[in-house]
C-alpha cells in the first residue's frame, strides 16, 4: 500500500473503504453539503490525484535507490522526517491540532494504528529492496477485496452477488501462485491485511490524514532517533556518509507528506468514485516497473494469477459503478 503510507487509499463510495500503499493514510469523509456530482470534473483535482498516485506508484524506484541501507534504517528515516515535516504543516492549526491525535478516546486505535502502518511500511520497504515489487503490487491490487471481506467481518455488511464472484477469484488468483510455485505469497497477504486493517482502525479514530501520520510517526520516533543515533555512534549509519544519500534519506518526508497532502486536497474536488478508478495506477505503476524496469520474474503462474485478480478487480469496479447508477 506501501508506502501506498501507505499511507491509506481513496476508494469509490461504499463498499469500498480506502486503498493507499505504500501511503499508510485513510480517505476522509467528504465535507458536510459536498455531494459527487458538485465534485466532478475540477481538473486541479485530477491533477492532484495523480500526483499523488504516481508518486507512491514511483516509490519502488526511491526505495531501489536507497538498497545500500537497510530497510529497517530507511523505516527509521522515513518516521523521523515524517514526524518533523508533519509537524510543521500542523503548526498552523495552533496546539489543537497537535493533541487532536493524542486524545485519550483515539490513543489506544492510534498505537494499533502505528504497529500497522510500521509494519506496512517495513515490510514494503523490504520488498522492494529484494527484488519484490510485483509481488508487493499484488498486495494492493487485493486491497480493495481485502476492505469489502473486513467490511463483512467487522462492521456487518453483505456481500453482492458480483462481489461474492470478485472475492472469490482473488482467492483462486493467491491459490494459483501457492500450487504453482510452492510457496504463499505472503508479502502480498501482509501489504493488504495490513493496510486493510489500517483503514478499517483509522476509519473509527475519527482524525484527518495529517493528524493522524502525525499522531503515529510521534510514537514511533523516539524509537526511530534512538535507533539512528547508535547507527551513527557506530558508524554504520547511512547519513552523513556522502550528500547525495544524505539527501535521499532526508527526502523520506516529502515523500510520505507531500503526496498525503496532494491526496486530501483531490479529495474534496473529486468524486470519490473518480479516485476510486485513479487509486489503481499506484499498484498498476509498481507493477511495471518491476517487471519492466526491474525485470522481477513474471512467469505463467504470475501471469494466471493476476489475470484472476485483475478481472476480479474489474468485477468489483462494475458492481461498484453499478450501485452508483442505481443510488
Amino acid at each position: 500500500m506501501a508506502d501506498r503510507d501507505p499511507d491509506e487509499r481513496a476508494s469509490p463510495p461504499a463498499p469500498l473503504r480506502s486503498s493507499a500503499g505504500d501511503r499508510g493514510e485513510v480517505a476522509p469523509p467528504p465535507p458536510p453539503g459536498s455531494s459527487p456530482g458538485v465534485r466532478g470534473g475540477d481538473r486541479r483535482g485530477l491533477a492532484l490525484a495523480l500526483a499523488a498516485y504516481l508518486t507512491w506508484g514511483l516509490l519502488p524506484i526511491y526505495f531501489k535507490v536507497l538498497r545500500p541501507v537497510p530497510a529497517l534504517e530507511v523505516l527509521a528515516h522515513r518516521i523521523a522526517w515524517s514526524a518533523l515535516l508533519l509537524a510543521g504543516m500542523l503548526l498552523r492549526r495552533g496546539p489543537s491540532g497537535f493533541r487532536a491525535p493524542f486524545r485519550a478516546d483515539r490513543l489506544p486505535l492510534l498505537a494499533a494504528t502505528t504497529a500497522l502502518i510500521s509494519t506496512n511500511w517495513l515490510v514494503y520497504i523490504w520488498a522492494v529492496q529484494v527484488g519484490r515489487i510485483v509481488e508487493a503490487s499484488l498486495g494492493y491490487f487485493v486491497n480493495p477485496l481485502v476492505n469489502v471481506l473486513l467490511g463483512v467481518l467487522f462492521l456487518g455488511e453483505s456481500l453482492s452477488r458480483r462481489q461474492k464472484v470478485a472475492v472469490a477469484l482473488a482467492g483462486a488468483g493467491v491459490a494459483v501462485l501457492v500450487l504453482r510455485t510452492g510457496t504463499v505469497p505472503w508479502v502480498s497477504l501482509v501489504l493488504a491485511g495490513s493496510f486493510g486493517m489500517y483503514g478499517l482502525l483509522r476509519k473509527r479514530a475519527a482524525v484527518d490524514a495529517v493528524g493522524g501520520l502525525f499522531g503515529e510517526t510521534v510514537l514511533l520516533a523516539p524509537a526511530a532517533v534512538a535507533y539512528l543515533a547508535l547507527r551513527a555512534r557506530d558508524g554504520t549509519g547511512a547519513f552523513g556518509t556522502g550528500p547525495a544519500m544524505t539527501s535521499l534519506l532526508a527526502a523520506a518526508g516529502p515523500i510520505t507528506a507531500f503526496p498525503l497532502v496532494w491526496f486530501g486536497s483531490a479529495l474534496q474536488r473529486l468524486r470519490l468514485s473518480t479516485m476510486g478508478l485513479v487509486q489503481y495506477l499506484t499498484p498498476t505503476s509498481q507493477f511495471l516497473i518491476g517487471v519492466l524496469l526491474y525485470r522481477e520474474p513474471f512467469g505463467p503462474a504470475h501471469a494466471a494469477a493476476f489475470a484472476c485478480i485483475w478481472t476480479s478487480l474489474a468485477l468489483y469496479t462494475w458492481d461498484v459503478y453499478a450501485r452508483l447508477r442505481t443510488a
